[in-house]
């Protein structure tokens, strides 16, 4: 893989001079996984590529999705089979070659409440696990296994005994959204590709007809800078209308925000070993291990207030208590809650019933030359999506240009990581950490780790945990400011790490620690620590008190009383 350039200030000064110097055959709009999947695919085609997102990468909808590298077991039911296959092929891919530091394999159990149950699913999950070997060399994960009730609750004490009659466990895959999509942002910019968060797109200039660039402005300064682009990428998910009435004219599809709720608890009050499925009367409720902790959700309700910060409600929480305490011998409270997130999906909502059937699929158009929009698809298929793109992107290219290469370009971390594992004992004791720390490293930085532990060599203060989140080390918000982007104390405790909702202080206790340790990167001085500090206070405030109000409307009042870090000047809305 090329040298991974250092995503930090000095980078993003020289990215905003590349902005306005260089003409680009690819701008993308949007920096989550569909963005930074364009700005990978277009960048390792040999164009000349720049992603720009107006708050932080990932900071909508992927960095709040179910963390699962899935095919959609449910789908099949609707016989989208395409689409399932599809999505299992790049889970596959993703645990065997792309990105095997952070995508991992995480066995689920599905509780079988009926004796007549066991055929059916056993016939779905066959086909499950038949789609995914199609056409592959290798079966990364293992087959399903039936199980007895008393084998279930072996794997699952915590299921209580008349809430199934046995189980099936079956294999998907997980990662952590944020940092994944970090990944292929920072794989893009390693191909060439200029990448700025706090890049707000303001403005879409147009010439003859067609659409010949966009105005950017610096979120953090207020500059504004003329880009030229042959052609743009609207990559902003549940954004993509009001980005297409920025534009101006018509857009192919339309895209509806529905709103997913999550809860996170420790580890200790849910006593089992796998996953769990379970069916509800609207959808399915996962279990899913996540380190020290359980991810609970997920919620699917229509949402059309502020999308940047989407508000969980009392009633989105007391949903999932309600219907996973239907199989726990020891219930849930409000009081177990670590952390809770809500994301929006951007689903496709069409004008027709043919349109409308694409909600589950992605579509990629060209409303009006010189622009591309994509939208809808799943977080797995964020690599298909982005070739599909780029093929569009083509056509209004002035050259030839190459078919996709992304299925053989692993990203950073990837490459080395499976010798580093054998080697982990040796990294333990070079560095004088526990083992844990040192593999807790691994699984987020593959086979960058040393560079990450030799930003401590002169300070070995940095390889203490972070104080309120001992999961952590110290070392890791420096490199997340130095090397990953990160330009607030919101980016490094919500999305380079996950300590807004891995801690019950929600991050708060950390805040000025951390914000100290990178005030040295950023350039803070003392009134900039405070007010960085101050801030996130509000939002941790905001959040608890919205996830108090009854329902959507009041929950969203509260949040979006806190102020933003960002000040995204279009609506609050745009990406």
């Amino acid at each position: 893989m090329p040298v991974v350039p250092a995503l930090g200030p000095e980078q993003r000064a020289r990215a905003w001079a590349d902005l306005a110097e260089h003409p680009f055959e690819v701008l993308v709009v949007g920096g989550g996984v569909t963005g930074a999947g364009v700005a990978l695919d277009a960048a390792t085609r040999g164009l000349r590529t720049a992603l720009v997102e107006a708050r932080d990468f990932a900071s909508g909808t992927s960095s709040r999705s179910s963390k699962l590298f899935h095919g959609g077991l449910r789908y099949l039911e609707s016989f989208d089979f395409g689409l399932v296959r599809e999505a299992l092929h790049e889970r596959d891919l993703s645990v065997t070659r792309l990105a095997p530091h952070l995508v991992k394999p995480v066995p689920f159990l599905y509780p079988l409440t009926r004796h007549w149950e066991r055929p059916y699913v056993t016939a779905g999950l066959t086909l499950y696990d038949g789609l995914a070997r199609i056409g592959s060399l290798s079966t990364p994960l293992p087959p399903q296994r039936h199980l007895t009730r008393t084998g279930a609750r072996k794997l699952f004490p915590a299921l209580r005994p008349d809430s199934l009659v046995g189980a099936v466990r079956y294999y998907d895959a997980q990662a952590d959204d944020a940092r994944h999509t970090l990944g292929v942002v920072r794989t893009a910019a390693a191909y060439g590709a200029t990448v700025l968060n706090s890049a707000e797109v303001v403005a879409f200039n147009h010439a003859g007809g067609r659409v010949t660039g966009v105005r950017v402005r610096d979120v953090e300064t207020g500059a504004e800078v003329d880009v030229q682009a042959e052609v743009v990428v609207n990559a902003t998910g549940v954004w993509t209308d009001d980005i297409q009435t920025l534009i101006g004219g018509r857009g192919r599809f339309h895209v509806r925000a529905s709103k997913g709720v999550h809860i996170v608890v420790p580890r200790d009050r849910i006593n089992g070993e796998t996953g769990l499925i379970l069916r509800t009367e609207k959808s399915v409720l996962f279990v899913i291990p996540w380190g020290s902790h359980w991810i609970v959700g997920t919620t699917d309700t229509d949402w059309d207030l502020d999308k940047a910060h989407p508000a969980a409600s009392r009633a989105d929480i007391d949903y999932i208590l309600t219907h996973v305490n239907q199989v726990l011998a020891v219930p849930l409270t409000h009081d177990d809650i670590t952390g809770v997130y809500a994301g929006l999906r951007p689903l496709l909502a069409g004008e027709s019933e043919v349109t409308s059937q694409l909600s589950r699929e992605h579509a990629v158009a060209r409303p009006m030359p010189g622009v591309v929009a994509v939208a809808g698809g799943k977080y797995t298929t964020y690599r298909p999506m982005a070739a599909d793109a780029v093929d569009a992107v083509v056509a209004d290219v002035t050259r030839s240009v190459p078919p996709s290469v992304t299925e053989n370009i692993p990203l950073v971390g990837a490459e080395g990581y499976h010798a580093m594992v054998n080697q982990l004992h040796g990294l333990s004791q070079r560095w004088g950490i526990p083992r844990f720390r040192a593999e807790h490293l691994l699984n987020r930085y593959g086979s960058e780790t040393p560079e990450v532990l030799a930003l401590a060599a002169g300070d070995r203060s940095l390889l203490e945990p972070v104080p309120g989140a001992e999961e952590y080390l110290m070392v890791e918000m420096v490199w997340g400011t130095a090397r990953e982007g990160a330009l607030h104390l919101d980016d490094l405790l919500a999305r380079r790490t996950r300590i807004s909702i891995e801690t019950s202080h929600r991050g708060a206790a950390s805040a000025e620690p951390v914000a100290r340790a990178v005030a040295g990167v950023l350039g803070w001085d003392e009134e900039r620590i405070a007010s960085e500090v101050d801030s996130y206070a509000a939002r941790v405030e905001a959040e608890r008190r919205s996830q108090g109000e009854p329902g959507d409307q009041e929950a969203d009042a509260v949040r979006v009383a806190a102020p933003d870090t960002r000040a995204v000047a279009v609506g609050r809305a745009l990406v």
